[in-house]
Parts: C-alpha cells; sequence; structure tokens
C-alpha cells in the first residue's frame, strides 16, 4: 500500500494518497486537479494529529523547519504573572494569545517560549522600529544572527523577524520553515491581508501578544482560529504600581476662544443640517459611510464635508489647546514627554511652536530611530507625534503624556498611556487628556476612556 504524502505547496497542504472520501479536519477539499486534499497550510497541525491519532503512517515532506541548538543563553527571570502567562500557553498545547500591558514585558513571555519550544521561529511585529527592537533583544537572548524581513531586507534565518506586511507578501514561500510563530500587537492580524499570513504558515506553535485585543469590528474572535484563544489576561490596574509605574490622568477640559467658537457652531450647524435633512444615524453602524456617500452627491453635500472637517478641526486642534501644552510641558520640565495628536498638521505645529523633535509617517525610519535614541539617552527631553508611536516606543525614562487629540478608539487611548508606564525606580507617571468644552470631542474622551485603566 502506497503511504500518503503530505506536502506543502505555496502556503497550501497538499495531501497525496488518499481516496477522495477520506474524512480528514475542516478546511481540506478534494482537488480533482491532482487526485489529492488540499488546505491552507494551518490546517497542517490538525491534519498531522489525527494521521497519527489514527495510527495512519505518512511521509510528511511539507514542513522544513529546524529545531534550534539550544534553548535562549540569556534570560532574566521572569516575573510571576509571566510565568503564568507561560504556563497557560503551554498548557493550551502551545497555541494562544496572552493579554498583557504595555511594559509588563510580553517580550521576554514570547523569548521564554521560544526557548522552551526550540522551534524556528517568525516573529511578525506591526512596525520597523519594532522589528528592529526584536531583532536587538532576540539576538542578546540567543546569540547569532537574527533574520529580518522588510525594510529592504530579505534575511529568513531559524530566528526571524518581519512585518505584518511583509509576512503577507512572503508567507507563501517561507511559510513551512518555520515551527513556530510569535504575533507581536496580534490585534492587527484579523485583517483581511494579515489574516492570510497565518493562514499560509504551517506553524504548529502560534503565540499573540497584545494589551487590547478588542477590535471595534469584532473582528477579534478570529484570532482563535488564527492563533488560539486567549489563554492569559492582566490589565494595567493589576499591575501598576509593583510591576508597573503608578499613574494618574488627568482630563483637561479647554475653552475656546470667541472667535473659535463661533466657527465651531457655523460649521457644525451646516454639517448637522445636511445630515439632518437627508436622514441620515451618524449614530448608526452605517452612519459615516451613507454621510460620505450623500455629502459627494451635490453642492449641498459638498459643503457639508467641508463644514465637518472645518468643525472637527476647531474642536480637535484649536489654538488655545498648543497654549495649554507649553502650559503641561513647563510644569513638567526636566521630565521625558509625549505629545500625540490625531494628526499630522497639529503634530508639526507642536513641533514648530516649542522647537522639538516630530515623528510622522512621513519620517524616514533612521532619523525616527535617531530620534527616539536621543529621546532616550536625554539629549531630547519632548517628541511630538501623531499616531505612529502609539506602539513600539521603549523608553522607560518617559513619565508624561499629553494626548492633545485622538479618535475614540479605546486601544489608541490605552496604548498611549502604555508608552509612560514602564517602571523605573519610584517614576510616577501623568497622562493628560485636552478635551474642548461643549463640543464633539467630548463624545470622542468619553468613547476612548471605557476601559479599566481609567476608571
Amino acid at each position: 500500500m502506497v503511504r500518503p504524502e503530505v506536502r506543502w505547496l505555496q502556503g497550501t497542504i497538499d495531501v497525496v494518497g488518499l481516496d477522495e472520501g477520506a474524512v480528514l479536519p475542516p478546511g481540506f477539499a478534494w482537488d480533482a486537479r491532482t487526485g489529492s486534499h488540499r488546505a491552507p497550510a494551518f490546517a497542517y497541525p490538525a491534519l498531522v494529529w489525527q494521521l497519527i491519532r489514527g495510527g495512519v503512517a505518512f511521509d510528511d515532506r511539507a514542513k522544513a523547519y529546524e529545531e534550534l541548538p539550544a534553548g535562549a543563553r540569556e534570560l532574566p527571570r521572569l516575573r510571576d504573572y509571566q510565568e503564568a502567562a507561560l504556563d497557560a500557553w503551554a498548557a493550551g498545547r502551545g497555541g494562544g494569545v496572552v493579554v498583557l500591558p504595555t511594559g509588563a514585558g510580553k517580550t521576554l513571555v514570547a523569548i521564554a517560549a521560544i526557548s522552551q519550544r526550540r522551534r524556528a521561529t517568525l516573529v511578525v511585529a506591526p512596525t520597523l522600529d519594532l522589528v528592529r527592537q526584536w531583532a536587538t533583544q532576540l539576538g542578546r537572548a540567543f546569540g547569532g544572527e537574527i533574520g529580518v524581513v522588510g525594510g529592504g531586507h530579505h534575511d529568513v534565518r531559524p530566528i526571524t523577524v518581519t512585518t505584518y506586511e511583509s509576512a503577507h507578501l512572503h508567507m507563501g514561500n517561507f511559510g513551512h520553515r518555520f515551527g513556530m510563530l510569535v504575533f507581536d500587537e496580534c490585534h492587527h492580524l484579523p485583517s483581511d491581508a494579515y489574516a492570510t499570513a497565518a493562514r499560509m504558515s504551517l506553524a504548529p506553535f502560534r503565540l499573540g501578544l497584545t494589551a487590547t485585543p478588542e477590535r471595534a469590528d469584532g473582528r477579534d474572535a478570529e484570532l482563535s482560529r488564527l492563533i488560539g484563544p486567549v489563554v492569559y489576561r492582566r490589565d494595567i490596574v493589576e499591575l501598576s504600581g509593583e510591576f508597573l509605574a503608578d499613574y494618574e490622568a488627568v482630563r483637561v477640559t479647554v475653552r475656546l476662544t470667541d472667535e473659535e467658537r463661533a466657527l465651531y457652531e457655523r460649521e457644525r450647524g451646516i454639517y448637522r443640517a445636511f445630515v439632518s435633512s437627508q436622514g441620515i444615524r451618524m449614530s448608526s453602524p452605517s452612519g459615516w459611510t451613507d454621510f460620505v456617500i450623500q455629502s459627494s452627491r451635490s453642492e449641498e453635500g459638498r459643503r457639508a464635508m467641508r463644514a465637518y472637517v472645518a468643525q472637527r478641526r476647531v474642536a480637535f486642534s484649536p489654538p488655545s489647546k498648543i497654549e495649554h501644552v507649553g502650559r503641561l510641558l513647563a510644569r513638567h520640565a526636566g521630565e521625558r514627554a509625549i505629545v500625540f495628536t490625531e494628526d499630522n498638521a497639529t503634530a508639526y505645529a507642536v513641533s514648530r511652536r516649542f522647537l522639538v523633535p516630530v515623528i510622522t509617517h512621513h519620517t524616514k525610519v533612521r532619523e525616527r530611530a535617531e530620534i527616539l535614541e536621543r529621546f532616550s539617552a536625554g539629549t531630547y527631553d519632548v517628541i511630538a507625534t501623531s499616531k505612529v508611536l502609539n506602539e513600539g516606543v521603549d523608553v522607560p525614562d518617559a513619565s508624561v503624556a499629553v494626548v492633545s487629540s485622538g479618535s475614540g478608539s479605546v486601544r489608541e487611548h490605552v496604548q498611549r498611556l502604555g508608552r509612560i508606564l514602564r517602571k523605573k525606580g519610584d517614576k510616577r507617571a501623568t497622562l493628560y487628556e485636552l478635551v474642548s468644552e461643549d463640543t464633539g470631542e467630548t463624545y470622542t474622551s468619553e468613547r476612548r476612556r471605557q476601559h479599566s485603566a481609567y476608571r
């Protein structure tokens, strides 16, 4: 009797030598063109488990990953909650999501997991800054060269770090070369393109790391299929003081000038009148889409869209807010501070007003790294940024965050708080949230504060 063969084929698994009626795990379908059963590569572990349990001898020509010759050569002692997270992940047969706040040492949990399983590992991170940080820490822990794919590099090694974008592009080529996947900031994974990368890998061991797994679109439920369920969770309020810095979150109400108020009321009135005339309910799931469609169909609608943008700009970034930013920076002179804005224009305005470096998505990788290094060293006390530093800043000395403006996203607000919570001595962190009085920003603030960290 011919033994079945399990083969790798560009992000899929091909099972040759079984009858068309063979019962295989979910995801497999009969391909009459090749006379084989085929499924996305992530069905590989379930297939192997079923064949072994059923006593079916087979030739495995799919996996091409190797075992690491040794575990980590340098691994700091894990804290109790990190040990508990690692144990919970291992109890889940090496698949699952660990939820820990920024600064709580998620990277160390991942390094310990890699050391425990000793399989060739691909770490996937959302930004090139984080790729660089991971490569540095993995190199320190395991020694030797760490592979990097992305940002002009394509060096695949037994331990490799890549971006979500590059994983999506290349997993069909090297998804069989890794037995373990680590998804940093794994809440990014459920998007259509990035999820494909997870499906095109046959890695049996998967670890997701995030501080905020929930997504507004509800697709965080996909994490269970792509990585595994949440196996361990601790939030900011549970770890602050002992493992994270003590902190205070202060909401500062900013009063608009008479001119700003007049402009806000006029433009908001035009926008609201149009929405009402079209029967659009902005609170409904389709509200924004309906507004965009209707506003594109007439000059009145286009004026309403301009009014929406104008009133939002007045609420989120009036000149009077920048004056408040200046007062807060003066209050905390000598401390390391990050000023967050909703848009690039405001970030540049803060940079010009206070002569501080700015980082946006336009900032080149090398310049960004240089600014962060100087910020970490204390050469710069203040950085202004829009959204790109919501993730990936590792500066234990940073103790002040000023949220000049932001979206209604709970995740974004928690991430910004997390940037200043890394423990260092008896540091006490402060997050200031500037909110324009009697504007739509008040509602935005209430939405983003719906997290235990702000109660």
